[in-house]
């Protein structure tokens, strides 16, 4: 009820911040003597995470668990269930910061030129991959997206992201002539599902999308466009960010429309940017390229 009412969490999330509890839960109980909740204490938070880790878990996976137990202990702590926090001392591993994949603009407009636009819900696919690319759509963002949150008289639309947090996306012509093209010539003749009423992106039986539907859509078009990339629908807001700051947008701006609670994660595009640069650099530059020699102009 916390995890619901105070921090307004979803519930995928508040599910899994259950599941990595209950491991605590397990181990706690396997001890002899059997550990409580209000036993434990850091050493045994420490033989825990050490525990997961020669089982295999990988950095991230103990970084969430302890994001778990932070809050769990923090809220017993409020509830005044126990004295001190165990959690207050608890290192986190380090993470390595991925720089995540990106599409070129060549590659986005591939896939959607590999659409088959005779086939029944081609105007939905193209609507749905343009949405993503232009707005940075999150795939349950898209999912959920409603017609009443579409204000394309103003060139925005409104989006609940993560927490139920709301933010004002603009989105470009482009996109919003692919989705008025598939509102007038596809959703109009699909079935009307109860609770569909209202969402944008419908399947062929008129109910809300799922984003394993999406999922296997950006699959299968990544592969008739002949990229080679490991993607996911993911890839197309990373693409929107990347080419954001490539252009030289602001990042405060960048984040605004990510809905980033914090500007440090948005902060990886600017390395990615970088890296790219440089990419480039290693590439294309004379004085980069092992065995070319060249002279100065």
């Amino acid at each position: 009820m916390h995890l619901k009412l105070e921090r307004s969490l979803s519930d995928r999330t508040v599910e899994a911040y259950l599941r990595d509890v209950s491991k605590l839960k397990a181990y706690a109980e396997s001890q002899k003597p059997p550990l409580k909740p209000t036993d434990v204490r850091l050493e045994d938070l420490q033989a825990f995470i050490t525990t997961t880790a020669k089982a295999g878990s990988k950095a991230t996976s103990q970084a969430r668990y302890l994001s778990a137990l932070r809050v769990f202990y923090r809220n017993l702590l409020r509830e005044k269930s126990i004295g001190h926090d165990p959690t207050e001392l608890l290192e986190s591993p380090r993470l390595a910061r991925k720089l995540p994949v990106f599409l070129t603009l060549e590659e986005i407009n591939g896939m959607i030129a590999a659409i088959d636009m005779s086939q029944p819900l081609a105007h939905r696919d193209k609507a749905m991959i343009e949405a993503l690319y232009s707005c940075g759509l999150r795939v349950s963002e898209l999912c959920g997206l409603r017609r009443s949150w579409l204000h394309f008289g103003e060139g925005f639309i409104r989006v609940v992201g993560k927490g139920d947090k709301e933010r004002l996306v603009p989105i470009g012509p482009m996109a919003m002539e692919c989705i008025r093209q598939y509102l007038e010539h596809e959703r109009v003749h699909l079935p009307h599902r109860p609770k569909a009423e209202d969402i944008v992106f419908l399947n062929a039986r008129g109910g809300q999308l799922s984003r394993m539907a999406v999922f296997n859509l950006v699959k299968r078009l990544a592969v008739a466009a002949g990229v080679r990339k490991t993607i996911s629908p993911h890839t197309f807001r990373h693409s929107f960010a990347t080419h954001l700051v490539e252009g030289g947008a602001d990042l405060r701006a960048v984040q605004e429309m990510l809905g980033h609670a914090s500007i440090t994660t948005t902060e990886i595009y600017t390395h990615l940017d970088r890296e790219y640069l440089r990419s480039n650099i290693l590439q294309f530059h004379p004085r980069a390229q092992k065995g070319r020699t060249g002279s100065a102009a």
